[in-house]
């Protein structure tokens, strides 16, 4: 059975002159223990299909079932506790004045679960972070480490998926593949389902079993990794964005 299942999801803003439909009734089911990807340029609807599985955008239509169980808008604590989100800027998503250990213990009082201290300790370590950095401030952190925390703080109420928006595109290109490692070795160990928001499409091969590709709020394409290893897509639209990723190529001169 799908942990994720999303039918027919529609997100509109604004009324009047000022209305848009930002996300047209796409629909996708997820599978136990996969990355799931959603690619496209910016504005393409992609962060809004993220927001809505959350929790976070309160203004869609259509079916949305987390764990064989449907939900709506509005989110029960357990609802919640079972997908936690990573967000792209690893310092505007940790409070400034709040220790590292202060940013993980909230959840953990939020949802009344004990052996605070202890379960803070083991986050940090599977971060590979040291403990002691429980003591720290995010200005006294590196973006790799600040992000490091910010899955931490994801992982803590030991959720079944976590919702990644863009969780690399704000760090060093050799930051990212260390974040990119861990994310994997994480879901290998815990089981972990992902879904992926990216407009990178070297970091959705990397870790996506299947991306969907979206274009103006819809989807055009939804392909395997090999597919996307193999070149062997259909839509333009998705080729496009694979030729991108492999830089650019100057055009071969004609024969005179």
């Amino acid at each position: 059975m799908s942990i994720i299942s999303v039918n027919d999801l529609a997100v509109s803003f604004g009324s009047g002159n000022d209305f848009k439909q930002v996300v047209k009734n796409v629909a996708f089911d997820v599978e136990p223990g996969e990355t799931f990807g959603l690619v496209g340029e910016s504005g393409c609807g992609k962060s809004t299909v993220l927001g809505a599985l959350a929790g976070r955008i309160k203004g869609w239509s259509g079916s949305v079932s987390i764990d064989g169980e449907g939900v709506g808008p509005k989110r029960s604590r357990l609802q919640l506790a079972k997908q936690q989100m990573v967000f792209q800027d690893p310092f505007g998503s940790l409070h400034p004045r709040h220790t590292i250990g202060r940013t993980l213990l909230e959840p953990l009082e939020v949802h009344g679960l004990d052996q605070r201290q202890e379960r803070v300790e083991r986050v940090l370590r599977d971060v590979g972070l040291p403990p002691a950095f429980r003591h720290r401030f995010p200005h006294q952190l590196s973006g790799g480490q600040r992000q490091r925390v910010a899955i931490a703080r994801a992982l803590i109420l030991n959720p079944r998926i976590l919702l990644l928006d863009e969780p690399t595109s704000a760090l060093d290109v050799s930051i990212q593949a260390e974040i990119l490692n861990l994310l994997k070795d994480l879901q290998e160990r815990d089981k972990l389902t992902y879904v992926l928001v990216s407009h990178d499409m070297a970091v959705i091969a990397h870790l996506c079993n299947r991306v969907a590709v979206m274009l103006d709020g819809q989807f055009v394409e939804v392909a395997s990794r090999e597919q996307l290893l193999q070149g062997s897509v259909q839509h333009p639209y998705t080729r496009t964005l694979l030729d991108g990723s492999r830089g650019y190529v100057p055009p071969r001169k004609l024969a005179s």
